[in-house]
C-alpha cells in the first residue's frame, strides 16, 4: 500500500527512542513521529505518552528522497477533534464587518497553555522587556531616538 502525505493512518508502536518514536503502518510500512508531534503540551519524556505495541493514529506529513516517512500524532488528533466539530455544528457565515479594534489576548491558565503558546508568551513579553529597558537606559543617557 502506498502511503500519501495528508492521510490519517492506524498503526503500532515499534519502538521508542528519545527524539521519537517509530511507527508501523497497517499494510503501509514504517514511519517515524519525532518527539514534537506526539502531542499538543509539552513532551518531556516520550515514554510518559506513549508504550511499545501501543495503536495509534497517525497523520503523514512528509516523505522525503531516501523514501523515510515523517509521522504526526498530534496533526492526527486535531484532524479528527475538526471533523467531530465540523459534524456538530453547522457552518455559518457571520455576514457583519467585525470591528477594526484592537483586543488584548485573554490569558489562558497555564496548565492549559500548548507549548507554542508558551512560547508566543514567552517572546512576546521578553520583547516587551527589552524595549523596556532601552527606554529606560535611553532616557537615563539622556540620548533620544527619533
Amino acid at each position: 500500500m502506498q502511503l500519501e502525505i495528508g492521510k490519517i493512518y492506524t498503526g503500532k508502536v515499534k519502538g521508542i527512542a528519545q527524539y521519537g518514536a517509530f511507527v508501523d503502518i497497517d499494510g503501509g510500512g514504517t514511519g517515524m513521529v519525532h518527539i514534537s508531534e506526539v502531542s499538543s503540551t509539552f513532551v518531556n519524556a516520550i515514554r510518559d505518552h506513549l508504550t511499545e505495541g501501543q495503536e495509534v493514529r497517525v497523520k503523514v506529513i512528509g516523505i522525503n528522497e531516501q523514501g523515510k516517512v515523517s509521522l504526526s500524532i498530534k496533526k492526527a488528533e486535531a484532524a479528527q477533534e475538526d471533523g467531530e466539530n465540523q459534524e456538530k455544528k453547522p457552518f455559518k457565515k457571520d455576514r457583519r464587518p467585525k470591528p477594526n479594534v484592537y483586543e488584548p489576548k485573554k490569558s489562558i491558565p497555564q496548565s492549559e497553555m500548548t507549548f507554542d503558546d508558551m512560547l508566543a508568551h514567552f517572546k512576546q513579553s521578553s520583547e516587551e522587556r527589552i524595549s523596556d529597558l532601552k527606554r529606560s537606559t535611553d532616557r537615563k543617557n539622556g540620548t533620544r531616538r527619533k
